[in-house]
């Protein structure tokens, strides 16, 4: 079997409500998707979200890599995968998002070919459910408690807060107000995501004492592991670091400086799902605790993949934040089904969803690569 096409898609795809994080508020997810095609016309799929604040790509950008790794691609064995990831990395330095979707197809398409789920090119499978994180992130306090309410009533029993958009006092009020509709047996989480200073987060951690609040993630700049390590020591809440890792090196880093307890593994920081595999692995060997997690707006392409390496991975204490189901509309005619806040391993061939190229088509968005060439 060879690799005949590597297709770039880019995709617009409208969330059910804004999404608002610090300084930034998400209507529509742009991502691109790649459409890899054999000889033997078996397909695989892969997908990342643009996240130029975290990668440092763009949509455009990313069209742009995988249309210039896709030479190295063409005519190779699909199922040389480490062999493929090499050939990328020789051809073109980063670009982890672009390089992550081509990784995923890759997996969906050898798994499809061998009768396999992608869980099982990964690794030992250590679960057969997963916990999933409910988002609550409407900034508003009415709306965050009631939504908190919904989600604890839908039998979600982990949470994350999106903090860092109001002054510390406010959102730490928010936060203390839906932690005690949650209760203390939920595992809640607040992510400013960059959105505080040191000082407003020393004063959001010591206005949250006590109010069952599991672990604090990226309060600080990805750049500032003095700030994370000062905010560490401030506080017996867990420090977690997100847009601050992009590789094994950040990990060992946040862990060597008391930076973070742990972190937010994400295939489009570290280049596709065996990177993150390894990640976890080394975080387990660290005592760092794992969170993975898909970008926002991500689809059930991503976010199935994202369920397989929660399938594999030693530890998953801080538990999977999924995505796809914050979208109006997903783009696979089986999305990844989710009960009682919790999602089953999945055992089909494959990624185990199957695309649906007419909403592809649907969503698809034209991008101009004048800017990127």
């Amino acid at each position: 079997m060879k690799i005949t096409s590597v297709e770039p898609i880019a995709v617009g795809l409208p969330m059910k409500k804004p999404v608002i994080m610090a300084g930034e508020e998400i209507r529509r997810a742009d991502n691109v998707l790649v459409r890899i095609v054999a000889d033997d016309r078996t397909v695989g799929w892969g997908e990342a979200a643009s996240a130029p604040t975290m990668t440092g790509e763009t949509i455009e950008s990313m069209v742009a890599a995988i249309h210039h790794l896709s030479p190295v691609l063409e005519g190779r064995d699909p199922s040389d995968i480490e062999g493929a990831l090499a050939a990328m990395d020789g051809r073109m330095y980063a670009n982890h998002g672009a390089k992550a979707a081509i990784e995923i197809a890759l997996h969906d398409l050898v798994g499809r070919a061998s009768g396999r789920p992608v869980h099982a090119l990964l690794g030992e499978k250590k679960r057969e459910r997963v916990a999933l994180l409910g988002v609550i992130g409407g900034g508003d306090r009415d709306g965050d408690l009631a939504d908190a309410a919904r989600k604890k009533a839908e039998g979600y029993t982990a949470f994350k807060i999106k903090v860092g958009i109001d002054t510390p006092e406010r959102d730490a009020e928010r936060t203390r107000a839906v932690c005690a509709i949650l209760g203390e047996n939920a595992l809640i989480s607040a992510d400013a995501n960059q959105g505080f200073s040191i000082e407003q987060s020393l004063v959001f951690v010591r206005a949250v004492e006590g109010a069952s609040l599991d672990f604090f993630e990226q309060p600080v700049a990805a750049h500032d592991l003095a700030g994370m390590a000062a905010i560490a020591a401030a506080t017996s809440i867990a420090i977690g670091a997100d847009e601050g890792i992009h590789g094994f090196d950040d990990i060992r880093r946040h862990h060597e400086r008391k930076a973070a307890h742990g972190v937010s593994l994400k295939a489009i920081k570290l280049g596709g799902l065996r990177a993150v595999v390894e990640a976890g692995r080394l975080c387990d060997r660290l005592g760092m605790d794992v969170n993975l997690s898909c970008k926002t707006g991500e689809s059930s392409i991503a976010c199935a993949a994202a369920l397989h390496v929660a399938a594999v991975v030693p530890g998953l204490a801080w538990g999977l934040t999924l995505t796809c189901q914050a979208l109006g509309k997903d783009i696979t005619a089986q999305p990844v089904t989710i009960q009682r806040g919790h999602a089953d391993v999945l055992n089909r061939p494959g990624l185990g969803i199957d695309v649906d190229d007419a909403l592809v088509q649907r969503h698809r968005i034209g991008v101009s690569l004048e800017s990127v060439a």
